[in-house]
């Protein structure tokens, strides 16, 4: 028995001090040398390596730091209205209801002075972290509500979505639908050709930024072979992940996060969940969880939004590079070592890359074939060509990478707009920061059925409305800030995005009828008519080109004959934006929630409901 006791304490000598205490509460040496060994090769402290490679449970540990202390240990602190957030979580120490001192959860280099030299100036005690981050949660609920919420509208009323249109957006709307509605009954021709002269430059603006991009060679892999950098030198990457009504995908997100190529202890993972999404909690609760992944229920607040969700999270991110992925997403393993690499290579004024979004399961419909050639064109092509040329880049809403102290300083999203990722991309050009491409794959799903995809483009086109009333509100501080170019891209890709999908039915008809009927030959009347000619069918090249320029990176050629079908798609689309004026009028923060986990292909093999992907096992 002596010599047992003796060896542990051989071992504890050994070991760094915030893991060598353990050597005398049953944990085995071995674990111990492991978790050592890791730290030292990760460059992170032991405790970190031990709790994030799982090699003891979190309550267990700190009830062993608690013992080893003489400290009592709390399994659900009540803490004071005192505690601070996120100043509590991060740095581990909280005060406790009734003056009853602190709370404390001590990590790396604050347990190691705690052990080497404790002395309490008051009373304390010791829980663990996933506890006490819950118990600043519920103490600051509705402060850290209100802070998700309101954030960016209180520092940047002009930036945000938060106070809706202007009253002289508002005023010029209508004057302009009043008078043009006067106009087209007295003069219908005459308005028409007015109208359209007035939007031929959005239009025109949006069809060179499609074609310029499509004729820049831009290959799909990275065309650099970036040095793969040490583990010890890889700084900390915090993965953000907002989950709403997502048990079908749960397992499979964890799996995913699981087999990323990165040093398990310097991930900070948090999964956001809503306080009334039990089924998601529920399904979570029966995972096995990573000792990375961090659990966060965002309080109870409006609106309810992705963004909001988001901005619970990002206070509490320790990363030096911050990534955003949604639920059902599958990104490629060296994602986060090629996003630290080119970063690493870049200015400090790039403050995201953009990751490749690409559809999975392309075959489960007509729908899913069309979505994945939009998709390919949009991240395969237009926005790595437009990162090239300096534009303003509407991002997507998943695999964006950002420097986390520069997403902090633009006050993160915007929890009022419903497609804040394109919020985001415009505001960063806006403020003087570039986005730029990052020739990284990420698996997504699209939805399979009409109903679904019509919910989701719906609140697309509401929020690219959002984006441009915000970012116009005041014409003189947006073209002093974006500079007159960037200015009329960036409306381009947002409402010009939206105008001509209203307009689209309309323009094709028009089109039909003027160019199949007699019409009288005038010189100014030619002009006109060789200027829509030629609009329209460079628009329509704007359509086809890049889908083909991008089925041709994919490799994807058997869906070429679906190309045919892309005017009819884009119908869909004008349909779409319609509901979303609507709804931009009834409902501004309606979050219509897309489903997923009900993939029946995959091309990967990986994104099937019927066949999970298998994690991988945990480094």
């Amino acid at each position: 028995m002596r010599q047992g006791l003796a060896e542990q304490a051989r071992q504890s000598t050994t070991l760094p001090v915030e893991i060598g205490f353990l050597a005398r509460y049953g944990l085995s040496p071995a674990s111990l040398r492991d978790a050592a060994l890791i730290a030292e090769l990760t460059g992170v402290s032991a405790d970190e390596a031990l709790l994030k490679h799982g090699l003891i449970e979190e309550p267990v540990f700190y009830r062993a730091l608690a013992a080893e202390l003489g400290l009592p240990f709390l399994t659900a602190p009540r803490l004071s209205p005192g505690a601070r957030y996120p100043e509590s979580i991060l740095t581990g120490l909280a005060p406790l209801a009734h003056g009853g001192g602190f709370v404390m959860a001590p990590q790396g280099e604050r347990l190691v002075r705690l052990l080497k030299d404790f002395r309490p100036p008051r009373p304390l005690a010791i829980t663990t972290p996933t506890s006490l981050r819950r118990s600043v949660l519920q103490a600051q609920s509705r402060a850290i509500a209100r802070r998700a919420a309101l954030e960016l509208p209180h520092a940047a009323p002009g930036l945000s979505s938060y106070g809706g249109a202007s009253i002289p957006q508002i005023a010029t709307a209508f004057f302009v639908t009043l008078i043009a509605s006067f106009s087209i009954v007295i003069s219908p021709v005459a308005t028409v050709a007015l109208l359209t002269s007035l939007v031929s430059p959005l239009f025109l603006c949006i069809i060179v930024l499609r074609l310029a991009a499509s004729i820049l060679h831009i290959p799909l892999h990275p065309p650099f072979s970036y040095e793969r950098a040490d583990d010890a030198s890889l700084p900390i990457y915090t993965i953000i992940v907002a989950l709403y009504r997502e048990k079908r995908v749960a397992s499979r997100l964890v799996a995913a996060l699981n087999q990323l190529d990165y040093p398990a202890a310097k991930l900070d993972i948090k999964l956001v969940l809503e306080a009334d999404d039990r089924e998601t909690m529920a399904a979570i609760e029966r995972i096995k969880l990573p000792g990375n992944i961090e659990i966060i229920v965002a309080p109870p607040g409006q609106p309810r939004t992705k963004p909001r969700a988001l901005n619970v999270a990002l206070p509490l991110a320790r990363g030096r590079f911050t990534v955003v992925y949604d639920a059902e997403d599958v990104p490629d393993r060296e994602q986060l070592r090629m996003a630290v690499s080119a970063f690493a290579r870049m200015p400090a004024d790039v403050a995201c890359l953009q990751a490749r979004l690409t559809i999975d399961n392309t075959d489960d419909s007509w729908l899913t074939r069309l979505f994945t050639i939009e998709y390919a064109a949009l991240f395969d092509v237009l926005n790595p060509g437009l990162a090239e040329i300096g534009s303003p880049i509407p991002l997507g809403g998943t695999s964006n990478h950002f420097r986390t102290t520069l997403l902090r300083s633009v006050c993160g999203w915007d929890a009022w707009n419903v497609t804040e990722d394109a919020d985001l991309g415009i505001r960063l050009s806006r403020l003087g920061y570039r986005v730029s491409d990052l020739p990284s794959s990420t698996l997504e799903e699209a939805p399979i059925t009409a109903r679904a995809w019509l919910r989701q483009r719906t609140r697309w086109m509401k929020g690219f409305m959002q984006t441009g009333i915000s970012h116009s509100r005041n014409l003189g501080s947006g073209l002093s800030q974006f500079g007159f170019w960037r200015f009329y891209a960036g409306m381009a890709l947002t409402a010009g995005a939206v105008l001509s999908a209203l307009v689209y039915p309309f323009c094709t008809g028009l089109f039909v009828v003027l160019w199949l009927s007699e019409r009288p030959h005038s010189q100014w009347g030619d002009v006109w008519y060789a200027g829509s000619l030629t609009l329209f069918l460079s628009g329509l090249g704007s359509i086809f080109i890049p889908a083909f320029v991008a089925l041709h990176r994919r490799k994807l050629w058997r869906l070429s004959p679906w190309i045919a079908l892309l005017p009819f798609y884009y119908g869909l689309v004008s349909l779409a934006a319609w509901r979303g004026l609507w709804e931009l009028g009834t409902a501004p923060f309606r979050w219509n929630k897309t489903p997923h986990g009900l993939a029946r292909t995959s091309r990967s093999g990986v994104l099937r409901s019927t066949r999970p992907m298998r994690p991988t096992p945990y480094r």
